[in-house]
This record gives C-alpha cells, sequence and structure tokens, in this order.
C-alpha cells in the first residue's frame, strides 16, 4: 500500500476513512481477544503457559500464510519499515507473555483494572507520536468507561501483589502495539503485518515452547489448542484493519467493550453468573462507548 504524501517519512499514519466501520472492526476484534483468553484459561488447567504462547504463534502464522497465500504474492511481505515491524511484533508477544505471567498470580479482576489503562496511555501518546490529538470529548468517554471497568472488577483493597508490575508490562506493550500498528497502516499490508508479527513471535518463543511442551491428553485439547492462532490472529486483523480506518484515540475507549464479551464468556463457558455491580459496569461502559459513536455519526467529536 502507497504512503500518502504527508506520511512519506513514516511518522504519521494514514487517513481515517471509515471510522464507524473501524469502530465496528475493534468491536469484533475485543471478541476475538476474549474467546483467546478465554481458551487459554481453559487450557492452562492441563498444559504449560509457555507452550501455549508459543503454539498460539505458530498456528496464527500457519492460518495467516495459508490464508493469503503468500507463496502467490510474496510482495504482501514488503515493508518500508522492517525494524518498526519488529518491534511491533515484539510488543504483541510482550503483551501475551506478561498477561499470562499475571494471570498466575493476580486475580482475574486486578489483571483486567491495570490493562484497561492502556486507553489512557494510547489516547496521551497518540497526539505527540501520531498527530491524532483527542477532544475533551473522547477523553470524557474514556473516563467513563474506565469507572465503568473498575465497577465491573472491584480490585481487591489490600496490598498490591508484586505481580501486578506483569500487568502493567503487558498494558505498556499493549499500548505500543497499538500505536504501532495505527503507524504502520500508512506503509505496510495488513496481511504482511499480520503474518510477520506471527512469524517473529513465533520463532522467538520456539526454545521456551519446545523445551516446556506437553502432549495434549485428547483431541478436544489439540482443535483449542490450534485453535488459539485463529481467535488470536483473527482478533489482530480486525485490530490491524481498524486503525487502518480510524484513528487511535477514537479508537481506544471500544477496548473497554472487551469487559462485556468476558463476563459473557464466563458465564457461559465457566458458569460465573455475573453480580448486579458487574451487569452496572458493563451497561456504563457500552453506554461511553455509544455516546462516541453517536458523536461520530452525528457531528463528529
Amino acid at each position: 500500500m502507497a504512503p500518502n504524501a504527508d506520511v512519506s517519512e513514516g511518522l504519521r499514519p494514514g487517513p481515517t476513512k471509515a471510522p464507524i466501520a473501524g469502530i465496528a472492526l475493534i468491536v469484533l476484534a475485543c471478541l476475538g481477544f476474549s474467546i483467546l483468553d478465554a481458551t487459554a484459561k481453559y487450557l492452562s488447567a492441563t498444559l504449560p503457559t509457555l507452550q501455549i504462547v508459543w503454539v498460539r504463534f505458530v498456528s496464527h502464522l500457519i492460518i495467516a500464510v495459508i490464508l493469503f497465500r503468500v507463496w502467490k504474492t510474496p510482495t504482501l511481505l514488503h515493508t518500508k519499515r522492517p525494524w518498526l515491524q519488529i518491534v511491533r511484533a515484539f510488543c504483541l508477544l510482550g503483551t501475551t507473555v506478561f498477561n499470562f505471567l499475571a494471570v498466575r498470580y493476580l486475580q482475574l479482576a486486578e489483571t483486567m483494572a491495570i490493562m484497561f489503562a492502556a486507553p489512557f496511555v494510547i489516547t496521551a501518546l497518540a497526539g505527540p507520536f501520531l498527530g491524532e490529538w483527542a477532544g475533551p470529548r473522547r477523553w470524557a468517554a474514556i473516563v467513563v468507561g474506565f469507572v465503568g471497568v473498575l465497577v465491573v472488577t472491584q480490585p481487591g483493597s489490600g496490598g498490591m501483589h508484586w505481580a501486578a508490575i506483569y500487568s502493567i508490562a503487558a498494558m505498556l506493550f499493549y499500548s505500543t502495539y497499538a500505536l504501532l500498528t495505527r503507524q504502520l497502516t500508512a506503509t505496510d499490508s495488513s496481511a504482511g503485518m499480520l503474518i510477520i508479527s506471527g512469524a517473529v513471535a513465533a520463532v522467538a518463543m520456539a526454545p521456551a515452547g519446545i523445551s516446556n511442551w506437553v502432549t495434549p491428553p485428547d483431541v478436544w485439547t489439540w482443535v483449542l489448542l490450534c485453535a488459539t492462532g485463529a481467535f488470536g490472529g483473527g482478533g489482530h486483523f480486525l485490530f490491524i484493519m481498524a486503525h487502518r480506518l480510524a484513528p487511535a484515540p477514537m479508537l481506544a475507549p471500544f477496548i473497554y467493550t472487551q469487559i462485556v464479551w468476558m463476563v459473557a464468556l464466563g458465564y457461559l463457558v465457566f458458569a460465573d453468573v455475573p453480580t448486579v455491580m458487574t451487569l452496572f459496569g458493563a451497561a456504563i461502559v457500552v453506554s461511553s462507548g455509544l455516546y462516541i459513536l453517536y458523536r461520530e455519526r452525528v457531528k463528529g467529536l
């Protein structure tokens, strides 16, 4: 994809083309990430975490290569900024690894509360790094959405566990990944970004994944293990496409919709019945997103 004239030096993302479509894609991407987390949680009862991470990226890579038939169109992998692609791939890997490590020691509520600080970081940095400045209404929607997340998660009032550093690291890696994704959409193809990130992470995790290998006990476990690549890779492809269509500050509040998907999957898969406060908090999150959507449809932010 050829860069625009004002991004010839790779300093700015592509133009905003269809913001509402971008919002729809980011919501679907969050659904994919939520299914991935639920699957990983289920698998972690019988398989090592590092093995799950490695297979997630290996299957992600295989599916992407076959889907986009790279052998017929190798130009998909062309990039004008290879080092930025590699950094982005390691940011994605760092997000996955540190998030999985955090879940081992912390309550899910605590990890979620920390991870959902990402929209603040993304919105704050999108201005100086991408030239996408958020107005007061978007900042207000982000704050309201975060309040809704805190209502749902209700992080413990006791002292913070030392492993919270894992969640902080995952949040920072994710924020950087989101900003680099928006920046690279100006010059690189979505398919190439998806394949390169999967390849770099798969190679980097190979030693740990192989050394911690435990053979899945049954066919169902094999299916779920391989499906992690489809959920993760599919989610990130939608994530890339969303940032191609809309600016990062506009999309950032919709990251909070993941809490809605997680509550629903917790009930359907793990029989976790949501409390009244959980439903109330989820309603706040949805309301903040609907407000941005309304503003975008009516007269923009």
